[in-house]
């Protein structure tokens, strides 16, 4: 069959039509951002949590996470469940008794009072992976700040998407607020996207640095989430018990699909064996070097780039593709894979989105942290590291030393976007900073979402003491003529 080829006409046809159902959508947020633009604090705090409470319902958290793998073929259903309900309520927690309307923040002596205002239409880009906790918990930091928001799902999770929105929005309507405030952008394709990014107020991109890179360059102010997975240094101090708990949980939990979980361990060697065996013991398959050629070979092609069609699936299902047996069925959670071997690890340092850690040994310490510079060099710059070490000064050293927005410590990195057992804000959004290229350092929350006027009013007038403020240099005499002989330098080097 022979294809006609189609015409320019027809592309002006399809561009001009994507952008009207574009504008047509930012028309639509900004009537109905406009009606609650003047809410009260306790109506806006009453929306989001009517929001929050149809979104945490155990019928519709269960219907989402089953529709969400049934959709993308990504994690699993019981734990996308658990997940939705969890950051639900720790976003909700950390909303809890936050201004947003108003007057938020009073600096008497200085005369400043600050007032938040809604930024306006918020572009949101959400990815395919946990489709459903991603929308949501992005969508309840924005509502509170009162905005509108128009998301651009991944098309692999499209109808989770309009699904998980749809619940949002009959629980906006069940408390008088305009059910478009949320919408979905119903044009597909990245040129409706960029289109829709140019004509909103702000930008928040989640997903591949495609997306990221698409949102910093549309001309609307944006905020970014870094790419990569966190590594993770395992002294010979460390609660070894504990960390294999730790990075097992996280490797495969969701089937290793959070860019949270982690991705790659050094060990000391002194203790790497019983890290394996407590690994080996808590559900992980330790990989020989040949099964770690197998999953090299099999999960990423020639060109380093993932499979789309295996990432996210079960160890089990993983390990079966790569021809690879293992001990006995619905036993394994976790592939561990042998980074030690003598050909150069490649991309199995790289970001994974399956139940996949990297294992490595080291015999220094300030080699193992060179080590993970240069790991997050190649993926991950900003991003995340982890440290399970007793000694407060290795723990500083590594700190110190890390381009990194985030350090966790004797804990799971799951924990950095957000856990009732760490005090880091809970967030869909984990940017990082100028080193990872994005505009935020840390976990993007509410503040991100509000635009500040700052009311000043005088005060006495304040002292700029010289001897103060120029410390030792305040005292320096300036030898007689200096002036006028750099005057003469100058003008010789003009002319």
């Amino acid at each position: 069959m022979t294809l006609r080829p189609i015409t320019s006409r027809e592309c002006s046809v399809s561009t001009v039509s994507i952008q009207r159902a574009v504008d047509e959508k930012i028309r639509r947020a900004r009537a109905a951002q406009s009606v609650i633009a003047n809410w009260s604090q306790e109506r806006i705090d009453d929306l989001v949590a009517a929001v929050g409470w149809h979104c945490h319902r155990e019928d519709n958290a269960r219907r989402l996470a089953e529709l969400s793998h049934l959709e993308t073929g990504l994690g699993d259903p019981e734990h996308l469940y658990e997940l939705q309900r969890k950051r639900i309520l720790g976003q909700l927690l950390e909303l809890h008794g936050q201004s947003t309307v108003g007057t938020v923040e009073e600096i008497p002596e200085r005369g400043l009072r600050r007032l938040a205002k809604p930024v306006g239409v918020i572009a949101a880009a959400s990815p395919a992976t946990a489709p459903g906790p991603g929308i949501i918990c992005n969508a309840l930091p924005m509502l509170k700040t009162r905005n509108a928001i128009v998301f651009t799902p991944n098309p692999r999770a499209r109808a989770s998407a309009v699904e998980t929105l749809e619940v949002i929005r009959q629980a906006l309507a069940e408390v008088g607020a305009p059910a478009d405030l949320v919408q979905c952008l119903s044009a597909g394709g990245r040129e409706a996207a960029e289109h829709l990014m140019a004509a909103a107020d702000l930008v928040v991109a989640v997903g591949g640095p495609g997306t990221v890179r698409r949102a910093y360059r549309s001309g609307t102010p944006a905020i970014g989430a870094g790419v990569g997975n966190p590594t993770v240094l395992v002294d010979e101090t460390a609660d070894i018990p504990f960390a294999a708990h730790c990075v097992h949980n996280g490797a495969g939990y969701n089937n290793g699909t959070s860019c949270s979980s982690e991705s790659n361990v050094l060990v000391h060697r002194s203790v790497a064996g019983e890290l394996r065996a407590a690994l080996r013991s808590a559900g992980a398959h330790m990989c020989t070097r040949e099964e770690t050629r197998r999953v090299r070979d099999t999960l990423w092609d020639d060109e380093g780039t993932l499979d789309r069609d295996l990432i996210g699936k079960p160890a089990e299902a993983l390990a079966h593709a790569c021809g690879i047996k293992l001990a006995g069925p619905g036993r394994t959670t976790a592939l561990v894979l042998d980074g030690d071997g003598p050909q150069a690890p490649g991309p199995i340092l790289r970001e994974k989105l399956s139940p996949v850690v990297t294992l490595l040994t080291y015999d220094h310490f300030d080699a193992a942290v060179r080590r993970i510079d240069d790991i997050l060099a190649d993926c991950g710059r900003g991003h995340s590291a982890g440290i399970h070490s007793r000694l407060a000064a290795r723990v500083d050293q590594f700190a110190g030393a890390l381009p990194t927005c985030r350090i966790v410590v004797n804990q799971s990195t799951m924990t950095n976007s957000g856990s009732l057992t760490s005090g880091v804000p809970f967030t869909s959004t984990l940017s990082s900073g100028t080193w990872g290229g994005t505009s935020v350092s840390g976990n993007v929350t509410w503040h991100s979402y509000v635009n500040l006027t700052t009311i000043t009013e005088p005060i006495p007038e304040r002292t700029a003491d010289p001897v103060l403020l120029f410390g030792r240099h305040g005292t320096r005499s300036v030898p007689e003529g200096a002036g006028e002989r750099s005057h003469e330098r100058a003008l010789e080097k003009a002319f």
